[in-house]
């Protein structure tokens, strides 16, 4: 059974998968994704963005580029078939029919 961290970490990362999804260039910096958590009911620290950009890019759902000392991720075609259902990944939530 997940626990409610689990089931927390699970959202964030679709979220963040989400929210590349739909930028024109699939790619965001850590402050735009973290800005976008909030937005979206996740109030989570640049620490834990970091963190799960990290988790991502193991799974290969995403690339990280570190420019100035700002991370950027940016979608790959694998993490573009888990935002929207087509893959799925444990460890990140499904997201639902016609959302």
């Amino acid at each position: 059974m997940s626990t409610f961290a689990d089931l927390i970490a699970s959202d964030i990362r679709l979220v963040m998968l989400r929210c590349l999804n739909e930028d024109s260039g699939y790619a965001l910096n850590e402050s735009m994704l973290q800005s976008m958590l909030e937005a979206l009911g996740h109030n989570v620290s640049r620490d834990k963005v970091r963190t799960e950009l990290a988790w991502l890019a193991e799974q290969g759902l995403i690339t990280v580029a570190t420019v100035v000392s700002i991370q950027v991720a940016t979608l790959t075609m694998r993490g573009a078939d888990v935002a929207v259902g087509r893959a799925t990944v444990p460890g990140v939530k499904r997201p639902r029919p016609g959302a």
